[in-house]
C-alpha cells in the first residue's frame, strides 16, 4: 500500500503563463510522492494578502510582497515570472513621457504587485496617485477616462493596443537600462512550518510540472488558452514565452541577485522592510 495522501493549498493566478506552469500537476500528468495538490485561483493581490495571512501552504507572490512574509515562507527555485528587459507596462490614452505621470491617477493591479513597487522606483514615492483596480479592468478604466494611466501586468502587456492606448514606460526595460538586470516579478513560496525535507520534495515536483510543459508544449499551451480571456493561440503561446522559460526553471544566480537588487533598492526608498536573507529551496 502507497504513502496516504498529504493535502496541500496551492495558490495561483487563473493567467496564461501560471496555467501552462501547472498542468502537468492540474492534468496529473507528473508524480507527487503521495502529495494531494488544491489548486486555489486567485488575482495575485490576493494571493498577496492571503501570504500575509499564512492561509496557503505555497502560493504564487510578487517578490514585492516577500519581505512581509519571508518570516513564515521560504521562496522556491523554480516557478519565477522574470521579464528581461521587459515586463509591466504604464499606458495612457495620449502619448507623453513617463516624467508626466507624476501627479496622475494611476490604476494599479494591487500596491503589494512587484509591478507597482517598480513604479514607485521609477516614479518615486508620493509622486502620483494609485487606484487599485482589477488586473484585468485596467485598460477599459483608462480608455474610459476614469484614470489618467493604468499599470498593466499578465495579457493586458499585449492587448492594450485594441482600445487604442499607448505605451509609456516599461518597466523591465528600464530596470534593465539601469541595473543590467532582469526584472523578478514573481514567485512561488512555500511555508516553512512544512519542514526542509518536505518544502525540498515539494519544490521538485512543481519543478518536474513546469518540466513538463515544456517539454509537452502543445498540449500545455492548449491548457493555458483556457485562461488567457480573449488571446489567440499566437498571443498565447508568445505570452507564456515570455513567463515560463530558463528563469522559470531556476531562478539561477544571476536570477537570485535580481531579487536581491530589487528589494534592496526597495527597501533604500523606504518601500519595503528590509531582508538580511532570502531563502530559496531547492
Amino acid at each position: 500500500m502507497g504513502a496516504q495522501p498529504r493535502h496541500l493549498t496551492l495558490g495561483h493566478s487563473p493567467d496564461p503563463d501560471d496555467a501552462f506552469m501547472f498542468y502537468g500537476l492540474a492534468a496529473g500528468k507528473i508524480e507527487t510522492n503521495g502529495w494531494e495538490f488544491e489548486h486555489i485561483l486567485a488575482d495575485i493581490q490576493t494571493l498577496n494578502e492571503r501570504a500575509l495571512r499564512g492561509e496557503l501552504d505555497i502560493t504564487a507572490i510578487s517578490f514585492h510582497a516577500y519581505p512581509w512574509v519571508a518570516e513564515h515562507y521560504a521562496l522556491t527555485k523554480c516557478g519565477a515570472s522574470v521579464g528581461d528587459g521587459y515586463g509591466p507596462i504604464v499606458v495612457a490614452r495620449t502619448p507623453m513621457q513617463p516624467d508626466d505621470l507624476r501627479g496622475k491617477l494611476i490604476a494599479v493591479p494591487g500596491k503589494q504587485t512587484t509591478a507597482f513597487l517598480a513604479l514607485t522606483l521609477l516614479l518615486g514615492r508620493e509622486s502620483f496617485r494609485p487606484e487599485t483596480v482589477m488586473f484585468d479592468e485596467i485598460p477599459a478604466q483608462v480608455a474610459g477616462g476614469r484614470a489618467d494611466a493604468g499599470l498593466l501586468i499578465h495579457e493586458g502587456q499585449l492587448t492594450y493596443g485594441r482600445m487604442d492606448l499607448h505605451k509609456i514606460v516599461d518597466l523591465g526595460q528600464w530596470w534593465k537600462t539601469i541595473t543590467d538586470m532582469p526584472l523578478p516579478l514573481g514567485g512561488n513560496c512555500i511555508r516553512r512550518s512544512l519542514g526542509r525535507a518536505a518544502m525540498a520534495e515539494i519544490t521538485s515536483i512543481l519543478g518536474r510540472s513546469i518540466e513538463y510543459g515544456l517539454a509537452n508544449r502543445e498540449a500545455a499551451l492548449a491548457h493555458a488558452g483556457k485562461f488567457g480571456r480573449g488571446l489567440t493561440n499566437e498571443l498565447t503561446n508568445r505570452f507564456v514565452g515570455l513567463y515560463v522559460n530558463h528563469w522559470t526553471q531556476d531562478l539561477g544566480d544571476t536570477g537570485r541577485r535580481a531579487v536581491a537588487e530589487l528589494l534592496r533598492r526597495g527597501n533604500e526608498a523606504g518601500l519595503v522592510p528590509e531582508i538580511e536573507r532570502i531563502d530559496f529551496v531547492g
